[in-house]
């Protein structure tokens, strides 16, 4: 069974990944409420090792994009956010929301640790456990250096399922992590899962965080190498590769912001829909924005509902900005995970430049049928059927 889809979400599109606009408290609740409702709830702590790692693995871009709630682990998306007027203003990292959840009042979130340097599992667990306070360790598990396969044997699985835990907290590296997550989201018992990453060497106390001015000043990552030298590698790469996002997707879109301004009127979209057996048909004109981003809510949220194959034309579409792209991106995972179909035909050069720069250009689909078209066998407006 598919986990809910909630397009009410305040989510925007930054390097191809919806990023929700939370402060910690809100994401605190949402995990609280999430387990004691036992509603399936899967977070991802998205830092810039996961934006640069979604733009080059569509299997991890999409293990990011199924998450009910996406954090912005890393104050250079907070920074990337800032420049282009985005509403994601806070840096919520999983490290934090580990340890807001253990001051929170109870019932306690009981959690499991999967992962982890061996021993390090058990610490994090005792230690948890010492403090008594709004988290409670239920069980740990150290897999070790195996296979994403042999990780996700009946066995490992039942242990986990027979702790009976509310919160699956992973740790296996980030692409590691979020695959098993993929692999086992749906025969874990759990209803919130997370790849936490550093956070049980923390809870451990294995390794320090870094001091609170750090953290802020974005300067977090010179601690870890500090802390773990092998970093070090990462931190380059990751360096570079965002260099060349920065500057040939951010800076377009900042400047495409700063000269639109408020060119765009304010009269609001519109959105025809032609349902048939074969699926539904959207039309979308107009500007889609963070203005006018409810139309598409509701639209994508009947959509999704209906449980059929979704075309869109996007050939009347002036403009479509973070929000809009972000919905985009939900729904297409959402139509994927139940083997419908979603595509998005006719968009022009400068609305495929917008889905390029925000990384989301794979979403658009080139067909015979649009072949077709700009070659004139079909009238101008025509929608061939699903």
């Amino acid at each position: 069974m598919q986990p809910p889809l909630d397009f009410s979400r305040n989510v925007v599109c930054m390097l191809g990944l919806p990023f929700d606009a939370v402060t910690l408290q809100e994401a605190v609740d949402r995990v609280r409420m999430a387990a004691q409702q036992r509603t399936p709830f899967l977070v991802s702590t998205a830092n810039l090792n996961f934006a640069v790692a979604a733009g080059v693995d569509e299997s991890f871009r999409n293990s990011v994009v199924h998450s009910q709630l996406c954090l912005a682990d890393g104050m250079p998306i907070v920074w990337v956010s800032r420049l282009l007027g985005l509403p994601v203003r806070e840096r919520v990292s999983g490290a934090d929301l580990f340890e807001a959840l253990c001051r929170a009042a109870k019932p306690a979130v009981k959690v499991f640790f999967f992962g982890g340097p061996g021993g390090v599992a058990q610490a994090a667990c005792e230690q948890v456990n010492r403090r008594q306070g709004g988290v409670e360790c239920v069980g740990f598990e150290s897999p070790g250096f195996v296979s994403v396969e042999a990780m996700s044997s009946d066995d490992f699985i039942g242990r986990i399922n027979r702790a009976a835990p509310d919160f699956v907290v992973v740790s296996l590296g980030a692409k590691k992590g979020q695959a098993w997550i993929e692999r086992n989201r749906a025969r874990l018992h759990a209803p919130v899962i997370s790849h936490l990453g550093a956070v049980v060497n923390f809870a451990a106390g294995t390794v320090r965080r870094a001091p609170p001015w750090l953290q802020r000043a974005g300067l977090e990552w010179l601690w870890r190498v500090k802390e773990e030298p092998g970093l070090w590698r990462r931190y380059a790469r990751d360096a570079v590769a965002f260099t060349r996002m920065f500057a040939g997707d951010v800076l377009p879109l900042w400047w495409q912001r700063i000269r639109m301004g408020c060119r765009h009127a304010s009269t609001p979209p519109t959105i025809a829909s032609d349902a048939g057996a074969s699926g539904i048909e959207l039309r979308l004109n107009g500007v889609f924005d963070r203005r006018h981003v409810d139309v598409l809510r509701t639209t994508f949220a009947a959509a999704a509902a209906a449980a059929v194959d979704v075309r869109v034309d996007l050939s009347g579409v002036d403009h479509l900005d973070a929000a809009g792209m972000a919905l985009f991106l939900l729904l297409s995972a959402h139509q994927r995970d139940g083997g419908k179909r979603f595509e998005l035909h006719r968009a022009s050069p400068r609305l495929q430049r917008q889905f390029r720069y925000h990384h989301a250009e794979a979403l658009l689909t080139d067909s015979p049928q649009d072949d077709q078209r700009s070659a004139g066998k079909l009238p101008p407006g025509q929608l061939p059927k699903i």
